[in-house]
């Protein structure tokens, strides 16, 4: 089992991420080795959030020339990962079958992408 920062390297911050964000959706860049369960289990330990759903995407390097000589930019895994936004309180019966509330276990956004809902 990989420790959660090995696994998530970077938060992805283009125009297209970030008009995801309101829906839910929030695009890492990710080990290369990562699958989607240690995704999740990363993002929930990072942030404190409900991972619903974790799509990968793996990026090959780019052919990029210098003069002479003909190179390639790194390769990356991409991963867009769906958090639970609706936060549901969770309710169950408590002591004498009175009904107890308690607030919501997870929190609704990633306020650590310096943006957001």
């Amino acid at each position: 089992m990989k420790a959660p920062q090995d696994v998530i390297l970077a938060p992805v911050i283009t125009e297209k991420s970030a008009g995801v964000i309101d829906e839910g959706k929030y695009t890492f860049k990710v080990a290369a080795s990562a699958n989607k369960t240690e995704i999740k289990d990363a993002v929930e330990k990072l942030f404190g959030v409900k991972v619903t759903g974790v799509n990968i995407a793996n990026y090959d390097g780019k052919m990029k020339r210098q003069r002479y000589t003909v190179g390639r930019t790194a390769s990356f895994k991409k991963a867009v990962v769906t958090i639970d936004t609706e936060g549901k309180d969770v309710t169950y019966l408590g002591k004498g079958g009175k009904t107890v509330k308690s607030g919501s276990k997870f929190k609704t956004t990633i306020e650590e992408f310096g943006f957001g809902q």
